[in-house]
């Protein structure tokens, strides 16, 4: 059995997320199986799109309360983009079904996604610096301020600061990285980041490890 699932949403670029694992030395199956997402030793969710479309895709597919019995064992997981989002509580962007109310996400992280303010070029596209707020192993030798790749309209807003792990600027501080246990997400993708995502997916790795 693979230490590591890639999550099959229909809604990201799994064979781009595949690679940059296995260039790391990691070893992930891609699934959309509720039964082995749930019982995963370690999972990185990708995500790309709509939040409202994602969590629709996700109901239907029975893999949310696979999802929430994963990140309730505990065990390594890896949100990246769209699917570190769909951890907060709901986002701004209205639902395909209740027009004009907010799309609900996992609520494994407290808060909510919303839109960047008018005024800024949008979606948030290319290389821009993170800062990390606190030292922790999936930023290990990577400088603060390292350039990552972004492309998004949507930033997420959590409810604690301790859930903060890492900030970039875009005409306001916004949070770029998330922590909550062994939860973690990333609004950047470092499958398309270079040496700096390689590092940060092959601590990752090294976080599954110690897990196992």
């Amino acid at each position: 059995m693979s230490s590591l699932v890639i999550i099959d949403s229909e809604c990201a670029n799994l064979n781009s997320i595949y690679k940059a694992a296995r260039k790391v030395a990691l070893e992930p199956v891609i699934s959309d199986n509720p039964h082995i997402i749930s019982s995963a030793p370690a999972i990185i969710f990708p995500g790309v799109g709509s939040f409202a479309h994602a969590a629709s895709l996700l109901s239907k597919k029975k893999l949310t309360e696979a999802l929430l019995e994963a990140i309730a064992r505990g065990k390594p997981f890896l949100g990246i983009c769209l699917g570190m989002q769909l951890l907060f509580s709901k986002s701004e962007e209205t639902s395909l079904s209740r027009l004009n109310e907010p799309s609900e996400g996992l609520n494994a992280v407290p808060g909510e996604v919303r839109r960047f303010p008018a005024g800024l070029p949008i979606p948030h596209v290319g290389w821009n610096r993170v800062d990390p707020v606190f030292e922790h192993p999936l930023f290990a030798g990577i400088n603060d301020g390292a350039y990552f790749y972004f492309t998004h309209s949507y930033y997420a807003r959590p409810e604690h600061k301790d859930n903060l792990l890492g900030l970039t600027e875009y005409g306001f501080s916004f949070t770029s990285a998330v922590i909550s246990g062994n939860l973690y997400g990333v609004q950047f993708h470092p499958e398309k980041s270079g040496p700096a995502g390689l590092r940060l997916l092959s601590n990752f790795g090294k976080i599954i490890a110690d897990q196992l």
